[in-house]
């Protein structure tokens, strides 16, 4: 494992990285996440390469998004399942998330947690190729961006010992709130898709000390593999909080517009109009005068 690397390089490179000018180009590791978690990262990334930084992504080579050409340097890794299984895979997905029927609340979670399963493999094949391990070692990276939905990019940058800048909507789990130490009281701070707003009556507080509860007991249950697939690759024992922790910054693609105010951290960054079309000049429009 690559040494870690000194803290005093991280404001540095995250200047480098994030500020608007830039005396000297960085070197940055891109491990994006597929579907449309991609579009917005792409949109950061091209603006990245734009203004000089030397850019890598590593992708995996079956995959619905992350095949278009792209101006920047791409390595891909083979994976142990073909497109059909990963269609498959979306399917069983979709069709558990859209099933709310009581009943079928946990076979639904069974069925996402497979999918979950199958996804987290890539990482494990990113890791068996030897060659492309090797080149990321040699490359010397200043910083990684990453998707934290895969849960590899977290992987990578703690083997590595890499700074990491994750951009997301947010995490169903609890894993920014640990990740950061950020404090998220249950009593004003609603949980994802609770549906409850900052002004919580006595019967949503407990509604949402009940969601926050379930979080940690489901949660886990859904990561075990990625965590096996970590403790394997980073030959220790590995929890979510030392992967999530490992963060560097996080750019928030929301905003308190759209979620009601908390408690947030020195290093949580919001960037909640980044998924809006850049605006163009409006045409140029002529005063009518009309005689009388």
């Amino acid at each position: 494992m690559a040494p870690a690397r000194s803290p005093a390089l991280l404001p540095l490179c995250l200047c480098l990285l994030l500020a608007s000018g830039f005396a000297q180009a960085g070197r940055l590791l891109v491990v994006p996440m597929d579907g449309s978690h991609w579009f917005t990262m792409r949109s950061v990334v091209e603006k990245l390469v734009q203004r000089g930084h030397e850019v890598v992504a590593v992708m995996p080579e079956v995959s619905w998004q992350l095949g278009q050409s792209l101006n920047f340097t791409v390595k891909r890794y083979a994976t142990v399942y073909n497109m059909e299984e990963l269609d498959q895979t979306l399917k069983v997905f979709t069709d558990a998330a859209w099933d709310s029927r009581e009943e079928n609340l946990f076979h639904s979670w069974v069925s996402m947690k497979k999918g979950f399963d199958m996804l987290f493999l890539h990482c494990r094949s990113l890791f068996n190729n030897k060659a492309l391990v090797e080149y990321l070692k040699e490359h010397h990276f200043d910083a990684l961006f990453l998707d934290p939905t895969d849960i590899c990019g977290l992987i990578i940058a703690k083997y590595f010992s890499l700074p990491s800048v994750i951009l997301t909507r947010g995490l169903q789990c609890h894993n920014i709130e640990d990740g950061t130490q950020c404090p998220a009281p249950p009593s004003y701070v609603p949980r994802m898709l609770s549906q409850f707003s900052d002004a919580m009556d006595f019967k949503e507080r407990v509604q949402n000390h009940i969601a926050r509860f379930v979080e940690h007991l489901i949660c886990p249950y859904f990561l075990n593999k990625a965590l096996e697939i970590a403790s394997e690759i980073l030959q220790t024992p590995v929890t979510a909080y030392d992967l999530f922790s490992h963060t560097s910054v996080w750019l928030l693609r929301t905003d308190f517009v759209f979620d009601y105010p908390r408690p947030v951290m020195p290093n949580m960054v919001f960037v909640g109009g980044i998924n809006c079309y850049e605006r163009k000049t409006l045409s140029e429009v002529r005063s009518l005068s009309c005689g009388t």
